[in-house]
């Protein structure tokens, strides 16, 4: 058996927004994503994460601040021939990662499957639960009220604790 092509995570740039608007755009025919623009994937591309395999973009998710403390696992999508091998959980991780350094206290996602994001730890929450959200984006939406999305919240630990506590494993182990 042929082993997996390495995948790389990096920063989208600009340049990139129509390879992240056409992978949005297949994810949502198939029902699980909002649509998004191409002129406003130019505008934030670069809060984007991508995993590359190959030198092609085959997944993408936007960290989307919602306020100085909430940030949204956002456009959350992966190439159909680069599923179920963790191209998804690499990108929420590194999402995860990366609202930590920021200085986020949360991290949320709506989703039609919320499974996947209990099983990276996230929480189902009552949708009030993330007023940044709602008045952000959801009261604009024209499915506000009847979407059937699930909200998820994970708590995120400071960045400092976080590095204190991976040092003091690694200091342990030694």
């Amino acid at each position: 058996m042929p082993r997996p092509t390495r995948i790389v995570l990096r920063t989208a740039e600009v340049s990139e927004a129509p390879k992240l608007h056409a992978l949005i755009s297949a994810n949502l025919v198939e029902g699980h994503l909002l649509p998004r623009t191409l002129e406003e994937l130019t505008i934030h591309a670069t809060r984007f994460v991508v995993a590359v395999r190959s030198r092609k973009i085959v997944g993408c998710a936007e960290l989307a601040p919602l306020s100085p403390q909430v940030a949204e696992v956002r456009s959350l999508a992966v190439n159909k021939d680069a599923r179920g091998h963790g191209v998804g959980t690499k990108l929420v991780d590194e999402l995860r990662l990366r609202a930590r350094r920021e200085g986020y206290d949360k991290l949320c996602a709506f989703t039609h499957g919320p499974g996947y994001f209990v099983s990276m730890g996230f929480s189902i929450v009552p949708h009030l639960w993330i007023p940044e959200k709602i008045f952000t984006d959801c009261v604009k939406c024209p499915e506000f009220r009847r979407c059937g999305q699930y909200a998820m919240v994970l708590p995120l630990e400071p960045f400092a604790d976080m590095v204190d506590r991976d040092v003091q494993i690694v200091a342990r182990h030694a």
